[in-house]
């Protein structure tokens, strides 16, 4: 077994399997539920289901889509999209999702992590992060699936997140986000190194090494999509994921 945890995020539009280049151009995977199936043969850890539209759509959690998707995962699941009320995450829990991730209306609305927290325990309670480099230098949060700047610094956002509650972090480069050149880690690095909830890092992988250099920078866990979605940087469709030989020869 692991220590460290490496997992599939999967994007949802339309209750649809979709996959993302640098937050644009989602393009057709396929049904998640099947895509549930084939991880649970090949054993993974955890799995991310983020609906990647609802809050640019203003649209409350597709009930329906989590619970069927839920019903289906041996491991245990996050949800994160459109969620914006404490009885919207009693609902998805009792679906059988074990953590539920808040993002553009966290930074609108902090207090939700401290409630949701409180009241689910934090280990149930992730912050989502979506973050940009600025053309000057340094680093800006964006929400509504990059579509809105927040001038808020992912250093200060990720404290902030911690104070309130967050039992984790879900880092995610938009720079990098469906291109295979690696994990930001620069950007893991000053997020890690300011707070001690674990980071899960997000936006980037290409190969089973790239775990290994975010781990080195201070992530606890490593997300991946295209690299568990594509059979390469050609995009054509396979659902898989590095087996547990390839992962134990890089990662501890």
């Amino acid at each position: 077994m692991l220590s460290v945890r490496v997992m599939p995020c999967l994007l949802l539009r339309n209750s649809k399997l979709v996959k993302t280049v640098r937050f644009k151009d989602p393009d057709y995977i396929g049904d998640p539920v099947n895509a549930v199936k084939i991880y649970n043969d090949k054993e993974v850890d955890e799995l991310i289901f983020l609906d990647i539209t609802a809050t640019i759509d203003q649209k409350s959690p597709n009930f329906k889509t989590i619970g069927e998707i839920a019903s289906e995962c041996f491991m245990p699941m996050t949800y994160g999209g459109g969620i914006r009320t404490i009885d919207e995450m009693r609902r998805i829990y009792n679906l059988g999702v074990e953590k539920i991730a808040i993002n553009s209306y966290a930074v609108e609305n902090p207090d939700i992590i401290s409630k949701a927290s409180t009241i689910f325990g934090s280990q149930s309670v992730l912050v989502a992060m979506d973050v940009k480099r600025r053309l000057m230098g340094g680093y800006e949060v964006f929400t509504h699936g990059a579509r809105k700047g927040t001038k808020l610094d992912p250093v200060d956002w990720a404290r902030k997140a911690e104070a309130l509650g967050a039992g984790e972090i879900l880092l995610t480069s938009i720079d990098r986000d469906g291109t295979y050149e690696g994990y930001d880690t620069e950007l893991i690095r000053k997020v890690s190194d300011s707070v001690s909830v674990p980071i899960i890092a997000c936006g980037g992988a290409g190969k089973v090494e790239d775990f290994a250099k975010a781990v080195e920078a201070g992530a606890s866990a490593c997300a991946a999509g295209s690299m568990v979605v594509y059979q390469g940087k050609g995009r054509g469709v396979l659902i898989n994921f590095p087996s547990q030989k390839e992962m134990r020869a890089i990662l501890p």
